[in-house]
């Protein structure tokens, strides 16, 4: 379905985006309504900076709706006590509704993030697709388990849902990582409000509503837009919520934490910053390869990436060839322009607010000494929307700031290290620990540094390569809880042991 949509033009994406219907209320109780104030937040194009809708704003009442929506659909038990196969049914109609849904999809995360429409048709998308059919088909899977207890008993094990679970996502991939933490906590039997980003909600609001269209009863998967100040606040503090997943900062991740206490002391899962290493070893198989994974290890999605690969710790022997092709490759590998283009491989950063924070960094760089060597501007021709060139810093020293706190953006920052040692220690100097690469032919020195790195993902000879069984979360501040996997969806449900005398 996905393979005609890149075969459309420019053109195609145009019209598509002049005629797309966007919905802007509160996605409660399977209707779309205003929000109790009729207070409103603007959503903005990245590339004009023109305002795309007036989203409704969910205040404290509107949070509590969505949840009272969410516990009655979980009491009554629409959901959670339906047979797994009924429900496995309805994820898999969803999976196809998504994909039959495809252009619109795509040009909602298009108008309202800037992401690219080839980038959301060939890797969002199908993400978000084999994210909903990988836990649909885990719903039968799941076990409890007897033990080998004393004749005289029957010892079993439960595992049931939480109830209420409540989904914070952040912008820059809005679809995807919106549904890596609903889906499963659906497919487990929960009842789910989500609220998406302010900055990008849109896409995530339309499947609610497909959600709905696959068969869901009304209440089970809620959407709520709104500042995180008021309305993630209201979600994370409130008594009847069981669990809340959230994706963003380490800052807002703490105060995740803080108000999970402060309330039921529901369970907290955290996906949050990171400062990804990317080693690279004069042993390595190909250069080239490794050239063209730190390439988009940092620049895909405009380096909006959890995970970016974003301070390359090259060996010392090679460092003067890396950087003359990395360079040579940059220059062509992420082109900016319009993302209704599918030409065009690099979209704007989401807001010109955020584009200010990253330019305050590259100033940094600059000012603290590491050498520029390409990029650190918008680039020629795009005077107007967030747009910034790819980014490359060279001689970087660990206590630069380039080299401590993350971008978020497609800023890259070469230090140069003297061996695998060095490079462990300079890899775990970091607050930070979601992923990392290692480079190298040598299989005991890979399984070494695999072993010392701290990371929750480590990839060897690629960088970013995985798929929906692949467990996907941080040490250190970078959070903790895991994203994917079925361990995932065992998050979102709790043991009841049930010991039965005999």
């Amino acid at each position: 379905m996905l393979k005609h949509l890149l075969e459309k033009n420019h053109a195609f994406w145009q019209a598509e985006a002049k005629n797309v219907r966007i919905e802007t209320g509160l996605y409660i109780d399977g209707v779309y309504r205003d929000g109790a104030d009729r207070h409103t937040l603007e959503t903005v194009n990245p590339v004009s900076g023109e305002v795309i809708g007036e989203l409704a704003i969910a205040t404290k009442k509107d949070v509590n709706e969505a949840v009272a929506s969410a516990k009655q659909a979980f009491k009554t038990g629409v959901w959670s006590h339906i047979s797994p196969r009924k429900r496995m049914e309805v994820l898999f109609k969803f999976a196809d509704l998504v994909e039959k849904n495809a252009a619109k999809l795509t040009v909602l995360e298009s108008l309202d993030m800037g992401k690219p429409v080839t980038r959301v048709l060939t890797a969002d998308l199908p993400e978000v697709i084999s994210t909903i059919r990988y836990f649909a088909e885990c719903i039968d899977k799941t076990e409890g388990a007897v033990t080998n207890t004393d004749s005289s008993a029957f010892h079993y094990i439960l595992r049931e849902p939480l109830g209420v679970v409540a989904a914070i996502s952040p912008w820059n991939f809005p679809m995807m990582l919106a549904m890596w933490k609903v889906i499963p906590a659906l497919a487990a039997g929960n009842t789910v409000v989500l609220k998406p980003a302010e900055q990008s909600p849109l896409s995530c609001l339309f499947l609610a509503e497909l959600f709905t269209e696959a068969g869901a009863p009304d209440g089970v998967f809620n959407v709520i837009n709104g500042p995180g100040e008021i309305s993630g606040k209201a979600l994370a503090l409130h008594m009847d919520v069981a669990k809340i997943c959230f994706t963003g900062s380490t800052e807002v991740g703490r105060l995740m934490m803080v108000y999970a206490g402060q309330s039921n002391l529901k369970k907290v899962s955290l996906e949050c910053g990171g400062k990804s290493p990317q080693i690279i070893l004069a042993d390595l198989p190909d250069l080239d390869e490794a050239v063209d994974a730190a390439i988009a290890g940092i620049y895909a999605n405009s380096g909006q990436v959890c995970s970016a690969g974003s301070r390359l710790l090259v060996e010392r022997s090679i460092h003067s060839e890396f950087v003359k092709r990395f360079t040579e490759k940059a220059r062509t590998a992420f082109i900016p322009g319009d993302p209704l283009d599918p030409k065009t491989t690099m979209g704007p950063l989401v807001s010109q607010s955020h584009f200010n924070t990253v330019m305050s960094y590259i100033e940094k760089g600059k000012n603290e000494g590491a050498t520029l060597l390409f990029g650190g501007d918008k680039p020629e021709g795009f005077n107007g929307g967030a747009y910034i060139q790819p980014t490359l810093f060279d001689n970087v020293t660990s206590d630069m700031t380039i080299a401590r706190e993350e971008i978020f953006g497609p800023v890259a920052a070469i230090i140069p290290v003297n061996d695998a040692d060095e490079a462990i220690r300079v890899a775990n100097d970091s607050i930070y620990g979601l992923g990392a690469s290692v480079w190298t032919r040598d299989l005991r020195k890979a399984h070494k540094m695999v072993k010392e790195i701290e990371a929750g993902t480590v990839w060897v000879n690629c960088y970013g390569d995985g798929d929906a069984t692949q467990p996907f979360g941080g040490y250190k501040q970078s959070g903790h809880g895991r994203d994917r996997g079925m361990g995932c969806l065992l998050s979102y449900t709790q043991t009841k042991s049930v010991w039965l005398k005999l």
